[in-house]
């Protein structure tokens, strides 16, 4: 099995490497299937303070990360990678990280992730060291090194072998573009809720279809811009014209 090579510029390696021992990604590490490496920007300054940060022309709030030693550190970590590999940014301008974005990830041999942290990167460093910018969500965090892990965790699960069973990054939410439908374990009855019954009835087709009604039901119950991108499967279309017309159904009742 081929490996997935990442390398993650950070001034906190040990906060990149201390979350990867655990978990799907802890296993895949250990199996051969994920490498990740990492690159400090620190290491590539020359002052005896190591500066990595200064004051932004024109004045404002906040410091920002220095070109110099930043991007040294893109390309010191970029050479360890195979040819061809994206430089990535994690920004709050970024596209949006997205189940589709992390499958087109997992199908290359390598990548690079930058962490930023301060006020922000000096411009000049996206012009010539980064390739594409991803953000994990519309909210300010204090860097870039847990959106990093999140991208490494998504990707890696959908890296051939690295789950037990190939079936569950399939079933994942967002996998179908759909929000998972409710799961159960033991016991069948707890605090006097039961497990549904056709979860116990042994009939596999059964219990796809009405999986895919919970997860199409709870799509357009939690999430309903999911359901505007209109690339669900027609069974599943199905299912939601027919809830479309329940709840239009029932508007009518209640407006009686």
């Amino acid at each position: 099995m081929s490996c997935l090579r990442i390398e993650v510029v950070t001034l906190f390696p040990s906060m990149i490497g201390g979350a990867l021992e655990f978990g799907v990604v802890g296993r895949a590490i250990e199996r051969g299937l994920l490498a990740v490496g990492t690159e400090d920007p620190r290491a590539h300054t020359h002052d005896v303070h190591r500066s990595v940060d200064d004051r932004p022309y024109g004045g404002g709030p906040g410091m920002v990360m220095k070109p110099e030693p930043l991007l040294q550190a893109i390309r010191a970590a970029h050479t360890r990678l195979p040819p061809g590999c994206p430089r990535i940014c994690l920004s709050p301008q970024g596209a949006p990280f997205t189940e589709a974005v992390a499958r087109e990830l997992a199908a290359l041999p390598g990548l690079l992730l930058v962490a930023g942290r301060y006020e922000g990167i000096d411009e000049r460093v996206y012009e010539l060291g980064i390739d594409r910018e991803l953000s994990v969500g519309d909210y300010v965090l204090s860097g870039g090194e847990l959106p990093a892990l999140t991208v490494i965790d998504a990707v890696t699960r959908l890296l051939p072998g690295v789950l037990g069973d190939e079936r569950s990054s399939a079933q994942d939410s967002f996998a179908e573009g759909l929000l998972e439908g409710p799961h159960y374990t033991r016991p069948e009855v707890f605090e006097g809720r039961a497990v549904p019954t056709v979860l116990l009835s042994g009939d596999h087709a059964d219990i796809r279809r009405w999986r895919l009604a919970r997860a199409v039901e709870r799509t357009l119950r939690r999430r309903p811009d999911l359901l505007k991108k209109g690339t669900l499967a027609p069974e599943a279309q199905r299912i939601l014209d027919e809830l479309l017309a329940a709840d239009a159904a029932g508007d009518e009742d209640r407006g009686k």
